[in-house]
């Protein structure tokens, strides 16, 4: 286990204490066995809950005093969505964080914010044609209503193939392919949102539409139909839908030079919306650090053009866009030592990306992609050489703090002080 700071130890056993009188007074309702009065993940309203993420020590409660807030993901496994969608497939062992009592005390212990981590995706939500199942998103707004955290929507619509049902992707828009198109996606956009109204406070309408090596839109049935406007029409549709929700345009480019093609394809893309006065407010920024969009290594970490990296930012913020981290990670695949090396490397890495979009006042929250290692997608991915798990979050499998934790509440010390985003707790 690594060393910490005495002031990381005593946050860790303040936390740890009140999530243990939580759980001792049989406070986490969002348990998976069923409960025989109330059913799975049902609010037992004669109950009084905490607000999650308050305490002054905790990842939020630190974010918040410089008007930034944090929060994480979690989910209930990968169902029976992932053989629905051919990127799903490697994901098929994914562990369902919300199973683990622990887990859920470590997310309302330490976060303000919470996202689904699949449960809205086209793909979880209608993996076949017969309709919506709403079972599991409903079951973490459920956990999220309860210790009053405000809910990230990710994502209306991921515009990539591999990412879509099969089904959606053989669908048929007849002759006239575009008109088609538009009514699926109205369809799906407004029973989503109209489904949670505004106790989703952010969507993700768009996720990773434009492919990293050539700058250009993906390949989906709906860029087919529609063009480069499917992007215009969603987040109309979401305006529409859910007219106080932060809209945020999600994709992964990053600070790599090998990343330069990408961040102009969003670049241009941001522009084309802006001229067109489409109602997108945010870029999200995936910040899967040292990853790609399949969680693929890209490399050894290290690899960072800081300048041009500032330059895209500064382009982003001056067409009077905010920014948001929405699936922070760092990938340690090809990080090589012992652990404590490797922890080291990762939090140092960690703390330069995050200093820099910090800095920027126009950023106004942090998501993790996950607390603790064992429940990382990246543990789906190809594995390290050495064959040991990855350690690429804040807590280490026994959910113990890691040097990387230390590094984000550097950055967030050293940033500026902003307002806070308004949300609307779920």
């Amino acid at each position: 286990m690594s060393r910490l700071s005495r002031r990381d130890w005593m946050s860790q056993s303040l936390a740890w204490a009140a999530v243990g009188a939580l759980a001792a007074d049989g406070a986490f309702a969002g348990a998976p066995k069923r409960d025989k009065k109330h059913g799975r993940g049902r609010i037992h309203h004669h109950r009084n809950y905490p607000k999650a993420g308050t305490a002054p020590d905790s990842l939020n409660g630190l974010a918040y005093e410089k008007g930034l807030a944090f929060g994480s993901c979690l989910g209930t496994g990968p169902g029976k969505s992932a053989s629905t969608a051919p990127g799903m497939k490697q994901f098929a062992k994914l562990k369902a964080g919300f199973d683990d009592p622990q887990m859920r005390a470590l997310l309302v212990a330490q976060c303000g914010i919470l996202v689904p981590e699949n449960e809205l995706k086209l793909y979880a939500l209608r993996p076949t044609p017969k309709g919506f199942d709403f079972s599991r998103a409903d079951l973490l707004m459920h956990f999220a209503e309860q210790y009053a955290l405000p809910v990230r929507g990710h994502t209306l619509l991921w515009n990539r193939g591999r990412w879509l049902p099969e089904w959606v992707n053989k669908l048929d828009f007849g002759s006239k392919p575009a008109a088609a198109a538009e009514k699926f996606l109205r369809e799906h956009i407004k029973t989503v949102c109209s489904r949670y109204a505004e106790r989703i406070f952010s969507y993700d309408v768009v996720n990773e539409s434009i492919a990293p090596a050539t700058g250009e839109m993906e390949e989906s049935p709906f860029t087919k139909a529609m063009g480069p406007e499917v992007i215009d029409f969603c987040f109309r549709a979401a305006r529409e839908a859910a007219p106080k929700a932060q809209l945020v345009y999600n994709d992964y480019m990053s600070w790599s030079p090998k990343d330069a093609t990408h961040r102009a394809g969003v670049l241009k893309l941001l522009e084309r919306l802006k001229k067109a006065n489409v109602p997108v407010d945010a870029l999200g920024i995936q910040a899967h650090i040292g990853s790609n969009g399949m969680g693929a290594s890209t490399g050894l970490l290290g690899d960072a053009d800081v300048v041009e990296w500032r330059k895209f930012l500064d382009a982003v913020t001056g067409m009077g866009l905010d920014l948001v981290v929405t699936e922070f990670d760092v990938n340690d695949k090809t990080v090589p030592g012992t652990l404590v090396e490797r922890d080291k490397v990762v939090a140092e890495y960690a703390k330069a990306y995050l200093d820099i979009v910090l800095s920027y006042p126009q950023t106004r929250y942090v998501m993790a992609w996950g607390l603790c290692d064992k429940y990382s997608w990246l543990q789906n991915t190809s594995p390290r050489p050495d064959g040991l798990p990855k350690r690429p979050l804040p807590y280490d499998d026994e959910f113990q703090p890691k040097p990387l934790r230390r590094a984000i509440v550097d950055a967030i010390a050293a940033a500026p002080s902003r307002p806070l985003l308004p949300m609307t707790p779920a």
